[in-house]
């Protein structure tokens, strides 16, 4: 009871702190101190807290190390736009065309990662990085030569360009190979991104404190001693995979929805995309929630506010890594912490 109480009362304050993040960050908005580039960045950061958090669960509680995330991003970031093009005059209310297009890409992006996950989650350590990260590569190539049209007649699809599509004159172009989606409703706003990670850590920190949780991180500690107690090793590994690669979708679908033109480009969707959600779950704490969300903001939001530096700036980007990095991980700073935090406990002791 003790235990779930703590736990209650931890989950609460992460909440709270994505709240008051929030908050601060709309006044600072209405009040006219933040510039334009910075609140450009507030909706792709709230794509990147959801994808963090997401990753978090596979690699930090089931333990295994993916580097395909940024596929799956893909996956829910196309088909939910490719949905909302088409629906955009048969919906014409954008809350509900928005509401469905989040279920359509985070269902997609949840069935390619049960298609995936059934065959690779059989394979540990580097095979499995290797193997995700191929994943992502062939979706982002697989949406570049794909071109799809609609007319009066119906859809048209072709791997070779738009003309081979056949459209009559009143046609048009859905999906354009390398030029993407063009015309996508920008129906993501910074309100609807923080209410989608506020959902995205109620299903993950329900999901880590539940009775799977459990067996998820008891596969993640001890594999041999978690099968031989009845866990079915797969049904749990699929599970936690599955749900990350959907919640991926879901912070596909919120970067779909605030660009003009979505295109499948090596920096949105590629191997560095899956490298950069990778380092906010690493520099944050493997399995630290809350960690993870705070990497995110910080590693997002510094390199622009640090602008007016000029040349400074990548270089204190790089220090305040470094730092983090030592901070969570250095042996003698994990002493130094659980010495803080005996001392604090202590304190809190004597004073009730």
């Amino acid at each position: 009871m003790k235990n779930r109480s703590k736990t209650t009362k931890n989950n609460i304050i992460t909440y709270i702190m994505v709240i008051l993040l929030f908050a601060v960050m709309q006044t600072l908005v209405s009040t006219g101190n933040v510039s334009s580039l910075l609140k450009g960045l507030l909706v792709p950061l709230c794509a990147y807290i959801i994808l963090a958090v997401s990753l978090n669960l596979t690699v930090g509680i089931l333990g295994e190390l993916s580097l395909g995330h940024a596929g799956f991003m893909c996956v829910g970031a196309f088909t939910s736009a490719f949905f909302s093009k088409c629906t955009a005059d048969l919906i014409p209310i954008s809350g509900v065309r928005y509401l469905l297009a989040l279920l359509i890409g985070a269902a997609a992006a949840g069935l390619c990662g049960i298609l995936i996950g059934i065959p690779v989650l059989r394979l540990k350590g580097d095979y499995l990085a290797i193997v995700t990260l191929a994943f992502g590569e062939i979706i982002k190539n697989i949406v570049n030569i794909l071109f799809i049209g609609r007319d009066e007649n119906g859809f048209h699809f072709s791997t070779k360009d738009s003309l081979s599509l056949g459209l009559s004159p009143e046609g048009e172009v859905l999906i354009n190979g390398p030029q993407g989606i063009t015309g996508t409703p920008q129906d993501s706003s910074f309100f609807i991104g923080v209410v989608l990670i506020l959902v995205t850590l109620f299903i993950v920190l329900n999901l880590i404190h539940s009775r799977s949780g459990r067996a998820i991180m008891a596969i993640r500690d001890n594999r041999i001693a978690a099968e031989s107690i009845g866990i079915n090793i797969t049904k749990y590994k699929l599970m936690a995979f599955s749900i990350s690669a959907a919640l991926a979708g879901v912070g596909g679908v919120i970067y779909a929805h605030n660009l003009a033109t979505l295109t499948a480009q090596p920096k949105n969707f590629g191997y560095n995309m899956s490298i950069m959600i990778l380092v906010f779950v690493v520099l944050g704490g493997i399995g630290n929630i809350r960690g993870s969300i705070i990497a995110a903001i910080v590693l997002t939001l510094l390199p622009e506010l640090l602008r007016g530096l000029s040349d400074y700036r990548m270089l204190i980007y790089a220090v305040v890594l470094i730092v983090m990095m030592l901070f969570n991980w250095s042996p003698k700073a994990i002493e130094w912490r659980e010495k803080c935090s005996a001392k604090w406990k202590r304190n809190k002791q004597k004073e009730a």
